[in-house]
Order: structure tokens, then C-alpha cells, then sequence
């Protein structure tokens, strides 16, 4: 595929490790998200990325935006849609995007290797084609045909703070401040507090 021939698509397969759909749509959707923003790949928390599930496609987010759980520019709703959005905080500029792409699993091809492999067949080769073939068709498709990109009105969240730790008087863990919990008057971590809850 002579996509992969792009250094940054092919360093982001070596992070996530294998290049697929998912894949491909979260480098596809960065690229679009930089090109709208004005912006490249900051080196610290200029760029900040919302995203919506837990797919494959935000590792490709993380490797072409530089966004991240630690740098608290990675901010993670897990609602199960692929809808991104991204915000330069040196222009104030944000851009949301959803997808319109029609994955293997919106194929009837796809329905009936799932219901082959589920009688006992090994359908892994065929699987593994469809996945190629749809990874392809994302690499070669317009943004305008599978891509919804719209501006954003709304300011770009606050920078991500820096907060206390605190010791947990159960399990005796140090744990952010802002995440505790009460129980009979003592500070507890999340874990702590359910299980005295349940």
C-alpha cells in the first residue's frame, strides 16, 4: 500500500503496532484537524484533542497531534462515537469532526465472515483483506466524503492543573487530592470508597 510510504502514517503504525482501519481513520482525521487549525505538532499542550471513544484511531491522534493523558491535552468522553475535536490554544480555533465512514463492520462481506468464523471457520486471511481493503479506501478518499469538519464556537478547555496528592487512610496509596472521597470522615482513593460502598 503505497501509503505507508508517508513517514508519519508509518510511524504511527510502528506506536500503535499494526495498521489498520481504525488506524488510518484517527490519522486521517489528525491530518484534517492540523490542516484546519493552522497548527503542527506542538511540543507541549497547545493542541488539545477531545475525543469521544477509545478506539484505535486515538493512538494515531496521540502520535500526530502530540496529544496526551499526561500533558492533560488528551481529554477522553466516552460516549462510543467517532467524533474528535481539537482546539489551537495560541489562536483560539477549534474545529470538531465526525466521521461518515462506512467500516468492515457496516459490510455485508463482514457480517458473513463474522457468522463463519463464529461456526468454526478460519476466515482470518479474509478478515485481514477486508480490513486492508477499507484501510485503503481511507487512505485514498477525499476528507469531504467520509470526514464532517466543522468550526467550533466554544473556547478551548483550561489548561490541566497541577493537583496535591493525598494518602489513601485505607489502602495507604497516594492519590490526587481533587479525586477523594469521604468515608467516616477519612480521605479514601475511588477504589477504597467502593468497596466500602458495595
Amino acid at each position: 500500500m503505497e501509503d505507508t510510504r508517508n513517514d508519519d502514517l508509518r510511524d504511527a503504525v510502528q506506536f500503535h503496532g499494526h495498521l489498520c482501519p481504525g488506524l488510518t481513520l484517527g490519522y486521517r482525521v489528525a491530518k484534517a484537524a492540523l490542516r484546519e487549525l493552522d497548527a503542527v505538532r506542538p511540543h507541549d499542550e497547545e493542541l488539545v484533542a477531545v475525543v469521544e471513544n477509545d478506539s484505535c484511531a486515538v493512538d494515531a491522534i496521540q502520535f500526530i497531534t502530540g496529544a496526551t493523558f499526561g500533558k492533560g491535552n488528551l481529554i477522553f468522553r466516552d460516549y462510543g462515537k467517532h467524533v474528535y475535536t481539537f482546539y489551537n490554544r495560541r489562536t483560539g480555533k477549534g474545529v470538531r469532526i465526525s466521521e461518515n465512514y462506512r467500516g468492515p463492520e457496516n459490510d455485508a462481506r463482514f457480517t458473513e465472515l463474522r457468522r463463519r468464523q463464529d461456526a468454526g471457520e478460519d476466515v482470518a486471511r479474509e478478515m485481514e483483506e477486508l480490513r486492508m481493503e477499507k484501510t485503503a479506501a481511507i487512505l485514498r478518499t477525499d476528507d469531504r466524503e467520509f470526514l464532517t469538519i466543522e468550526p467550533v464556537g466554544t473556547p478551548p478547555p483550561a489548561p490541566a492543573k497541577i493537583r496535591a496528592s493525598v494518602r489513601c487512610s485505607q489502602c495507604g496509596e497516594r492519590f490526587m487530592e481533587s479525586r477523594a472521597r469521604l468515608t467516616d470522615g477519612k480521605s479514601v482513593c475511588i477504589p477504597c470508597y467502593e468497596k466500602v460502598r458495595h
